[in-house]
C-alpha cells in the first residue's frame, strides 16, 4: 500500500510539474511581457475588416491555441471559457482535462486492479475541468442577470440626465462590479477603438447567453434606426426583468421539496458507504477485494450518476 501511495505521488509531482513548466510558466512569461509594454506605449490594435483581433498568447501553448481555432468545434469551448471568466485557453482547457483523465486511469487501475475500472474513471475525470467551466459560467450568468436591472437603470438615468449613449455604457462599466462592469467596458472599449457600434453591440448579445442582454440589444439597434425615447424604453425592460425575477423565486420554492428530495436520494449511497467503511470494514472489503464486488461498484456508480441526472432534469423548472 505504501508503494502504491508512493507512486501515486511520484507521478502527481511528474504532472503538477509538467502542468507548471510547459502551462502556468510560459503564461507567467507572457503576462510581464505584456506589462512591460503597457508601461511603455500603448500597443497597437490590429484589425481585419471591422473586427478587433486579440494577438494570440505566446506561450507554449500558442501553437494549439491558433491550430483549434480553426476547427469549428473550437468555437463553443471559446465561448464557454470566455463566459466562465476563467483565465486561461482553450488549449490550456484540453491539457488539463487530458491530464485529469490519465491521473484518474492510474488510481482506478492500481485501487482497483481492472483496466476497466480506469477507462471509466478516465472519461468522468477528463469532463471535470468542463463541468468546473460550466459551473463558472453557469453562477456567472445568474450574478450578470442578478445586475443587469440595475445597470439598465444607471444608463437609463445617465440618458435622462443628457448624456451619450457611449458615455452611459462607460459609466455603466465604471460603476458596476463584475460581471457587468467588465462586460460593458469590453462594448464599450471595441467601439472606442474602432468596431462600428452596431457590430460591438450584436456581439454584446452573441457573448452573454442571457435573453435579457439581447433584448437590450435589439431595443438599442431599434431605437438607433427608428428614434424613440430610448430611456423609457431601457426602464420598462428594467422592470420586466425584475418581475421575471420575482417569478422565479416563487418557481424555486415551489420545487425546493423536489431539490431537497434529489440531494438526499443521490447522497445517501455514498454516505452509507462511509459509514460502512468507518463501522465494518471487513464488509466493505469483501466487496473491493473481490472481482463481482469490484463490478457492482462500478455499476452502482454509474447508476447513481444517471439516476442523480435524471432527477436534476426533473426539478429543473424552464421559467
Amino acid at each position: 500500500m505504501i508503494l502504491v501511495a508512493l507512486a501515486f505521488l511520484v507521478v502527481l509531482g511528474g504532472v503538477l510539474g509538467a502542468y507548471w513548466a510547459f502551462i502556468v510558466k510560459p503564461e507567467q512569461h507572457s503576462a510581464e511581457t505584456l506589462k512591460r509594454r503597457l508601461k511603455g506605449a500603448p500597443s497597437p490594435v490590429k484589425r481585419k475588416g471591422s473586427k478587433i483581433l486579440r494577438d494570440q498568447d505566446d506561450n507554449a501553448l500558442g501553437g494549439l491555441d491558433a491550430l483549434l481555432n480553426r476547427i469549428t468545434v473550437s468555437k463553443s469551448l471559446t465561448d464557454l471559457v470566455e463566459q466562465s471568466g476563467v483565465k486561461m485557453t482553450v488549449g490550456s482547457l484540453l491539457v488539463a482535462s487530458a491530464l485529469f483523465g490519465v491521473i484518474a486511469f492510474i488510481i482506478g487501475f492500481v485501487a482497483f486492479r481492472m483496466v476497466a475500472a480506469g477507462l471509466i474513471l478516465a472519461p468522468v475525470a477528463a469532463m471535470a475541468p468542463f463541468f468546473f467551466l460550466r459551473f463558472k459560467r453557469d453562477r456567472r450568468i445568474a450574478q450578470f442577470e442578478e445586475q443587469f436591472p440595475e445597470a439598465l437603470d444607471l444608463l437609463a438615468r445617465s440618458l435622462r440626465a443628457g448624456h451619450a449613449l457611449t458615455t452611459g455604457i462607460a459609466l455603466v462599466a465604471e460603476e458596476m462590479p463584475s460581471p457587468v462592469g467588465p462586460e460593458f467596458r469590453l462594448l464599450y472599449d471595441r467601439q472606442n477603438f474602432g468596431m462600428p457600434f452596431p457590430d460591438a453591440l450584436r456581439d454584446f448579445g452573441e457573448r452573454i447567453p442571457v435573453l435579457d442582454a439581447k433584448f437590450f440589444t435589439t431595443a438599442v439597434l431599434i431605437q438607433r434606426e427608428a428614434g424613440g425615447n430610448l430611456s423609457e424604453v431601457l426602464g420598462n425592460l428594467s422592470s420586466v426583468i425584475r418581475e421575471r425575477f420575482r417569478v422565479k423565486r416563487q418557481v424555486r420554492v415551489l420545487s425546493a421539496h423536489g431539490r431537497i428530495t434529489g440531494w438526499v436520494l443521490s447522497g445517501l449511497p455514498p454516505a452509507l458507504a462511509g459509514m460502512f467503511m468507518l463501522t465494518s470494514p471487513n464488509h466493505i472489503q469483501t466487496l473491493t477485494s473481490e472481482r463481482l464486488g469490484q463490478e457492482m461498484i462500478v455499476g452502482a456508480l454509474c447508476l447513481q450518476l444517471m439516476g442523480t441526472l435524471i432527477i436534476r432534469k426533473l426539478v429543473n423548472i424552464e421559467y
